[in-house]
């Protein structure tokens, strides 16, 4: 006899409830509008000792929280939870997950949470009362394999067409789901973003070139989400004496770069090693991706030990 697939769980609007029963009104503006915030924060079990129990530790979740506060500020939605709030959530949702089933005890899990300004009468300015729907559901967080690891990914490039506010993370991602349709119908990995002439980043993710050893990122604006890798990678490249810096990148140093990184919550990070059907570098991934990847897993490890000693 099969196995039943156990039916995840989600929250919504202050309940667990099974995502088949989860329901909000067609007059939510985050259906309406995509007038709406979202965040993923990845959450690792991870063993503290060889053979010992495993923690689960929601991956520089301080971060995490903090940009979901910064976007929903901008967009004036206010933070139904602070940090300590979001904290207990995730971890009641996780928790809830594994009792059912859905995810194993051991399992990685992707936490994602929405907030959208709620429902009220479609009208495009804001509703003088509404309350916040909050969303978040817990799934596998499946990381890149040992072949992509192994060899890199390819991606293609595109002109970026969105609009000026990527610097907030909006549920409002048809110009991103655009992009991630590009890569498909070439059959890549990812469409890396120009805007006049400059690297801004891919679909769902930041990108970073190496050029004689050194790392180098799109400054920080409102052209790209920072995503919470940014400053982590600034901080791993310190820790591996890699030269690091924020300025301008045009399209031929992209193009010539010796190495091409992508960077998101689900990918960690991850070599490209062609771009529009151009090598890129050696064709294999560098030597800088390798020591930053490892840097990557012993700040995982590190973070574990501190969540198991606090």
């Amino acid at each position: 006899m099969e196995r039943a697939i156990a039916e995840p769980l989600v929250w919504l609007n202050g309940a667990l409830t099974p995502l088949s029963e989860a329901r909000i009104p067609v007059l939510d503006r985050g259906f309406i509008f995509g007038d709406g915030i979202y965040e993923v924060v990845p959450v690792y079990a991870l063993p503290v000792e060889a053979g010992g129990a495993c923690v689960r530790v929601p991956f520089r979740g301080a971060q995490h929280f903090a940009r979901l506060a910064r976007s929903l500020d901008k967009v004036g939605i206010a933070a139904p939870f602070d940090e300590a709030g979001w904290r207990a959530l995730v971890a009641r949702l996780v928790e809830a997950n594994v009792a059912a089933g859905v995810l194993a005890p051991d399992a990685h899990a992707n936490v994602y949470v929405q907030i959208t300004r709620g429902v009220a009468p479609r009208g495009h300015a804001f509703p003088a009362h509404a309350t916040p729907t909050v969303f978040a559901m817990a799934n596998p967080l499946v990381l890149p394999g040992a072949a992509q690891r192994e060899h890199g990914v390819h991606c293609v490039t595109a002109e970026d067409r969105r609009w000026l506010h990527c610097d907030i993370k909006s549920t409002s991602l048809l110009g991103n789901v655009l992009m991630a349709q590009h890569a498909a119908e070439h059959g890549v990995y990812e469409t890396i973003q120009l805007r006049d002439g400059f690297l801004t980043e891919a679909s769902s993710a930041n990108v970073w070139i190496v050029k004689d050893g050194a790392l180098y990122a799109p400054p920080r604006s409102e052209r790209i989400l920072e995503g919470i890798r940014y400053g982590l990678l600034e901080e791993l490249a310190q820790e591996c004496a890699i030269r690091f810096e924020a300025r301008d990148i045009g399209e031929t140093e992209l193009r010539n770069a010796d190495e091409i990184l992508v960077t998101s919550a689900t990918r960690e990070v991850l070599a490209v090693v062609s771009l529009d059907g151009a090598r890129v570098g050696s064709g294999q991934p560098g030597p800088v991706y390798a020591a930053l990847y490892a840097a990557y897993q012993r700040a995982k490890a590190r973070e574990a030990r501190n969540v198991h000693s606090a």
